[in-house]
Formats: C-alpha cells, structure tokens, sequence
C-alpha cells in the first residue's frame, strides 16, 4: 500500500512539473516586445520616469510585455510620424502634434495620460529680474504649436508682454533651452524640472511658471495606431496596466524613497533638487503627473482651445474624444 502511494506521488509531482513547464514556455511564447518610441529631449526628463519605474518594479515583466525603447531623431514633431510610417508601436507625443496629425488623416490616437498639467518655469538670465526687462530680449521657446511654447506665451500675455514685445528663437527640448540661456544666445527660456531649479541654484532667476497662466492641460500622451494596437490589444492592454501601476507606485509614500533613488539614477539630479521637484507637484498636487495613467478630458480640450487661439486649427474646434480611445484603460480598470 505504502509503496503504490509513493508511486502515485511520483507520478503526481512529474505531472505538476510538466504542467510549469509547460506554462512557462507558454508564458515565454507569449511575451511581446513593443517598439516604444521616445522624444530624444526626456531620455533623462521626468516624463521618463514612469516607464524607467515600471521596468525596474517588473511591471511590464509581469504582463509579458518588453519594450524596444526607439528614439525618435528631431524630436516630438515626429513622433506621430513614426507611428504612421510603422517604425514604432507606441510613442510618447505632445498632444497638439497629436491633434494636428490625426486631423491630417492620421490613424494615431492617445490610449494612456502621460505628463498633465507641467510646470514649466519662465528663467532668465541673472541680471534680468522682472518680465519688463525681458522686452526685446530673446527668449527661447519651442515649435509654435508645442504647448511649452504656448504656455509661455501665456505667462508671457499674463505680464505685460505680447508676441511684438520679444524676440524668439525655436530650441526643441529643455536641454536645448538650457544651453541657450547658459550660452547667453537666449535671455530667458521655460525649463522643466530638474533643470529649472539647478538654474535657480547657479543664480538664475525665476520669473514665473507655465501653472500661473495655464490651469489644466494634457501635456502629453502615449500613442498608437488604431488598427495596431486593436491587432495587438493583448499587448496594449499590459502595456498600459503595467504604466498605471508605476503612477500609482510614484504617488504612493510608502514608496518615496524608491522614487527619489529612481529619480536620481534617470536624471543624475542631486537628492535636494529631486525632493524640490516632487513638493512642486505634490504638495499641492498640481496634476502634472497623472493618478494612474488616465486622460484629462478637460485638460485636452484646453490644449485643442489654444490651438484655435494660436490659429494653428481653424473653428469648429473638434472635441478631444475623437482623438482619444479609451477601451485599453478601461480594460485595466481605469476610467
């Protein structure tokens, strides 16, 4: 009796190690790689910080999903562009080139919030101390249609200052900007963090920041194809979940202290320059960061306003669901 008993658990065990063989080869079989394409100028930004937290945590290992982290060559303006022409499946974007691309026939749309509401801070050169100072002086803004850029121009409108009243110089990217402003080719430039506060600490000044004149926005998003990402939703769908959960890790204080070492790895940013940046957005929270991924309907349709403003889209404005699919956050829970 007791020698058939040992039998049948021998065969039992072989069986159970069969079966996690099997599942994970299944498992193995199943992982999916997404070519992510990335805005050159964030590699070492803030808006990296979500995807850099959830490769570290093993969220997207455990949704069977790898990334193929692409850079994209001139930045943000063509994001949407690679996209369309299939050398990535994914890709961070700026919301108005969003806009602009899929009015013009593209088949990209937003399924993930990104950066929100961005502080972006107006900082000039260390002898020029108020927004009066900076009349025909050279500030240094992004493409017409970057939100940074528009933005500031608002900041700029809020103070006294029209589009007449300064000269500018078109710099994609903060380090771009940065350089300018050090170089002394630009008297004042909007710096995102850490950047603006390590300026500020080198003794230059800050004259305002993007949230004095912009209260909500939807900075930027995650893209992809319709038809791509309906062909691979299993995939997209992980992919998002595995995003949310490095927002929700981000926001959680128990995990402060795995953040800021994150932080300081991705932007070698110094531990007094991290802790800064994230009272900035956090206390008060200022929306820069989404809670777990999710689009801020309100702060798209904002961005769609300035562009008709800015006469960059022409009445009737279109409303920010047509450039928005939500079954993939819906998917994983989030509305």
């Amino acid at each position: 009796m007791a020698f058939r008993i040992i039998v049948l658990l021998v065969a039992l065990l072989a069986v159970l190690s069969q079966a996690r063989a099997q599942t994970h080869a299944q498992t193995h079989a199943e992982m999916a790689t997404l070519r992510y394409g990335q805005i050159p100028s964030t590699v070492h930004g803030v808006s990296s910080l979500p995807r850099f937290i959830a490769e570290r945590q093993g969220f997207f290992a455990r949704e069977n999903v790898a990334l193929d982290v692409v850079q994209i060559p001139g930045g943000t303006g063509n994001m949407v562009a690679a996209l369309d022409r299939g050398e990535v499946d994914v890709a961070q974007t700026a919301t108005p080139y969003l806009v602009q691309a899929a009015l013009n026939g593209s088949q990209a749309v937003a399924i993930a919030g990104e950066i929100g509401n961005p502080v972006y801070s107006l900082i000039a050169g260390r002898d020029i101390a108020t927004f009066a100072a900076l009349k025909g002086k050279v500030i240094g803004l992004s493409l017409p249609v970057d939100t940074i850029s528009i933005s500031t121009r608002k900041l700029l409108a809020l103070n006294g200052l029209g589009d007449d009243d300064y000269r500018v110089k078109e710099l994609v990217g903060t380090p771009a900007r940065a350089a300018c402003l050090k170089s002394g080719a630009c008297d004042a430039v909007p710096l995102g963090q850490p950047d603006d506060l390590i300026a500020v600490r080198d003794g230059y000044k800050l004259l305002g920041v993007s949230t004095d004149a912009v209260a909500a926005f939807q900075f930027e998003v995650i893209a992809a194809r319709r038809d791509y990402a309906a062909a691979h939703a299993p995939a997209i769908i992980g992919f998002v979940s595995a995003l949310a959960d490095a927002f929700r890790f981000i926001r959680d204080p128990a995990h402060h202290g795995d953040v800021v070492k994150a932080f300081a790895e991705l932007t070698s940013a110094p531990d007094d320059i991290i802790e800064a940046t994230l009272k900035l957005y956090f206390d008060p929270d200022r929306g820069v960061l989404p809670k777990q991924a999710e689009i801020d309907f309100a702060g798209f349709a904002q961005v769609i306003a300035f562009m008709g403003q800015g006469g960059v889209i022409k009445e009737p404005l279109p409303a920010p669901e047509r450039f928005v699919d939500l079954q993939y956050l819906k998917a994983v829970g989030v509305k």
